[in-house]
């Protein structure tokens, strides 16, 4: 019986170690965001050189970028832990302290979506982070009183989509304020090159650049189309992924040679046909689609509005030329 070579010879479990690699093992395998790298392994190494913890970090950006990829990195580098938290998820001050007190020296706490934080427990970041100690308030009115508790030296490394909503005390306590920007076609086509690689896949090299041009900019899209294209050659039995297979895959997916999909189409097509193009307010927008408007703004409309299918101005939504362009050859 024929082997498909998109099959491991192993177990499962030899699958779930080939997807756990698909992030970078270095800055050197690291695709991208040059400069915001280049910063990093400064501050990397400066600790390194110092033998103290690195300075706070705040890594801000579109998702899917590879900001927690880097934060991985940034641990590894220093030779380190890393401890994953999300912003959301810490809903008390305690919950917040006890995860401090129990850092090592140097270790690397990342905070995904850290604007999401209430304001009461981000007040216990401040101190920690300045002289890495907690300042705790026990008691109310005059019998209350302040207990410190010290903290090892400790690197916070916040993830933020929406640097805009972090609070200027916050920000400003953040040594690195670095941006994410969206990838070229020829770092992701890389990317996928890279990943199909350690996925033991064979693609050519047009299958490559079709990925990374549906790719919306965004190596975690990239990822997971490469992962859908790789399924489906495995269903049809394929050795090699070509440029055929993707379009079919791109096809069952309903995702465009650009990366729109359904919703992203649904969009420009109410705009043009109940707007006559616009402008139209997100409400309006909104009630039509039955979508909730942070879907709308946080999901589906920076990236129409970085290609220039839709335009915003005081008034509205407008539907762009190329929006309009783009309706009538889909």
């Amino acid at each position: 019986m024929e082997v498909n070579r998109f099959l491991s010879s192993s177990s499962s479990n030899s699958e779930n170690k080939y997807e756990s690699r698909l992030r970078p093992q270095g800055f050197e395998e690291y695709i991208g965001q040059e400069k915001v790298v280049q910063n990093i392994k400064v501050m990397v190494e400066s600790a390194n050189i110092r033998n103290q913890a690195m300075d706070h970090c705040l890594l801000s950006g579109p998702p899917g970028l590879g900001k927690t990829s880097l934060a991985m990195l940034i641990a590894q580098s220093l030779g380190s832990e890393l401890h994953l938290i999300s912003g959301p998820a810490i809903e008390k001050k305690g919950d917040l302290a006890a995860i401090l007190t129990n850092l090592q020296p140097r270790d690397v706490l990342f905070i995904d979506e850290i604007h999401r934080m209430h304001i009461s427990v981000e007040e216990i970041l401040y101190s920690a982070m300045e002289d890495f100690r907690l300042d705790i308030l026990i008691g109310e009115g005059p019998s209350a009183r302040t207990m410190q508790i010290e903290v090892a030296p400790f690197t916070l490394v916040g993830a933020t989509t929406k640097a805009g909503l972090l609070s200027n005390p916050l920000r400003t306590r953040f040594m690195g304020n670095l941006h994410f920007d969206y990838y070229q076609s020829s770092e992701l086509a890389k990317i996928v090159q890279n990943n199909a690689r350690k996925l033991d896949i064979k693609i050519d090299s047009g299958a490559e650049a079709l990925i990374a041009q549906c790719s919306r900019g965004t190596p975690r899209i990239a990822n997971r189309v490469l992962r859908r294209v790789r399924d489906f050659a495995l269903v049809e039995g394929a050795d090699l992924i070509c440029v055929d297979q993707v379009k079919k895959s791109l096809d069952l997916m309903e995702i465009d040679h650009l990366g729109l999909d359904r919703m992203d189409r649904k969009i420009l097509q109410v705009m043009d046909e109940y707007y006559g193009g616009g402008p139209v307010g997100i409400e309006a927008l909104c009630a039509t689609l039955g979508e909730e408007r942070s879907t709308i703004e946080d999901v589906f409309e920076p990236y129409l509005l970085k290609e220039g299918f839709i335009t915003r101005s005081p008034r509205g939504r407008e539907l762009s030329d190329k929006g309009r362009e783009h309706i009538l050859k889909n």
